[in-house]
């Protein structure tokens, strides 16, 4: 069984109920079915090879989702392509993946011209570029089924770049089974779910897509993915569920007039992209109610690898977790010597099993490096306790080394979060005569508050002692973030050498 077959068995179930839905209208789960079977059957007709490369840059919308699964549908490998990137990043990974078709909307016009591939246009009409054209004229056809096997790849999709040089993570078909089995069974996904769509389809959104639509539920759409619009899907279209980066959730919090009654249909609210300090997870669980939860994955072993349910994550014991192991996927922490290491003690996060990547595309070298005996090695820090719940650390090489200690930079983050005044931090080691590298900050205030460097940092001596504390903390009126919300602390470090 591909991942495709998930939806199309819950077409058959649920044949009119909504599937995608935006201000344009609604598009049931009968009539999704048909399009996604012509769209796939015209993707065969324009190139037979199976496993051929499919690129898309869209907006979030109702096309680019049945892109996406008319990609699949047609036993090609869906290359997302963020719009919200640069030309030379978007170029770079077409020249990488070589995709012999493009599919684009007025977001991704820079992409048209390119003659080396078959460029196709969302919303055209009698054009012979026409997705809608190209429906219409494979309507009724269905695309020959898929005979690659579950370790053939369904994507290529790059990492984002914030810790070294992007890579094409191909992740098969196996990982993406893995992924909608757990996704179903740890949030108790139904028919009765509406989606509200945030986050951008290119990136962790897109695990949430295949598990929603095999159980019925439904997809909504937003014109626009501020704040107002949000609630607004919430409050009036009965969203029951999203997956946002922490900085949009502090946005929609902080929005005038904002209360937890326009969510009273919320019953999963999961944060990622970006770690949440345990007690800024306090103050959301405070906002939006015993609705949130997280997980923890990569590109590499995508989104569930790890998982903390609303009803667990408010119990103490858990504080700072991201919870326990997925099925189909097991979990260690490795020493430096290959060891795996006993409950609570610190090393690098592994991981192997179902959900872990084929690889990276066209680096065996890179591959060889990240996977070892079957295990993934993540770059992770932490530990697991006794009842097998993650703890995250950092990332091995954020870790400071300062004076002979090791400082792990989430630790100093949580600190700071705790302050009234900070409203985010990010906390980083640079090059130090005396230390080796000495611990800073960069600090974001919350409105209202004035620069008082010398009271935060003996905060975070009173709270964690001297080691940990900044030796210098740099005030930004917004910290710098990639386009799904990170914080790159690469471009903060940029940004204080300047200065």
């Amino acid at each position: 069984m591909y991942p495709i077959d998930f939806f199309y068995r819950a077409a058959k179930l649920h044949p009119e109920r909504c599937a995608l839905q935006s201000s344009a209208g609604s598009i049931t789960y009968r009539e999704l079915a048909t399009r996604v079977a012509s769209l796939a059957a015209a993707l065969q007709s324009l190139d037979p090879t199976p496993q051929s490369r499919v690129g898309i840059c869209a907006a979030n919308t109702t096309d680019h989702a049945m892109g996406i699964l008319a990609t699949l549908a047609a036993g090609k490998i869906w290359v997302p392509l963020n719009a919200r990137s640069t030309r030379p990043e978007i170029e770079r990974i077409l020249g990488a993946t070589e995709p012999s078709i493009v599919m684009t909307d007025e977001v991704g016009a820079l992409l048209t011209g390119d003659t080396t591939h078959h460029t196709l246009q969302f919303g055209e009409a009698g054009s012979p570029t026409s997705i809608n054209q190209l429906i219409n004229q494979y309507t009724g056809q269905n695309p020959a089924p898929i005979t690659s096997g579950e370790d053939a790849i369904q994507a290529i999709k790059f990492t984002g770049g914030t810790t070294g040089a992007p890579k094409g993570v191909m992740q098969p078909y196996r990982a993406w089974t893995a992924g909608i089995i757990n996704q179903i069974s740890g949030w108790q996904i139904t028919a009765e779910d509406c989606y509200v769509v945030t986050a951008p389809v290119t990136h962790g959104t897109s695990t949430y897509i295949m598990p929603l639509l095999a159980q019925g539920a439904r997809l909504l759409f937003l014109d626009k993915t501020d704040p107002g619009s949000i609630i607004t899907a919430f409050r009036d279209q009965g969203g029951t569920m999203s997956f946002m980066p922490p900085t949009l959730i502090y946005m929609v919090m902080a929005y005038p007039g904002v209360t937890r009654s326009d969510f009273s249909h919320l019953r999963n609210l999961i944060y990622g992209g970006a770690p949440m300090p345990a007690e800024k997870v306090e103050q959301v669980r405070d906002f939006f109610g015993p609705v949130v939860g997280t997980t923890y994955g990569q590109t590499e072993a995508p989104q569930i690898v790890t998982m903390m349910r609303p009803s667990e994550l408010g119990d103490p014991l858990n504080k700072g977790s991201v919870g326990r192991c997925t099925w189909l996927t097991d979990l260690g922490i490795m020493a430096k010597d290959g060891s795996l290491l006993p409950m609570n003690e610190i090393g690098e996060v592994v991981v192997r099993g179902d959900l872990v990547m084929k690889g990276y595309w066209r680096l065996p070298e890179k591959t060889a490096e990240t996977i070892i005996d079957g295990w993934l090695h993540t770059g992770d820090v932490g530990l697991v306790d006794e009842r097998g719940y993650l703890f995250l650390k950092d990332r091995i090489r954020d870790v400071i080394i300062t004076g002979g200690f090791n400082v792990y930079p989430t630790d100093v983050e949580n600190a700071l979060a705790q302050h009234p005044s900070v409203y985010e931090c990010s906390v980083f080691g640079v090059p130090d005569e005396k230390w080796g590298e000495a611990v800073q900050a960069a600090v974001h205030l919350r409105p209202g508050f004035s620069k008082d460097p010398d009271a935060l940092m003996a905060y975070v001596k009173n709270a964690l002692g001297s080691v940990q504390t900044p030796k210098h903390i740099h005030f930004f009126e917004q910290l710098p973030k990639s386009s799904v919300g990170k914080v790159l602390k690469t471009a903060i470090k940029e940004q204080i050498q300047k200065h």
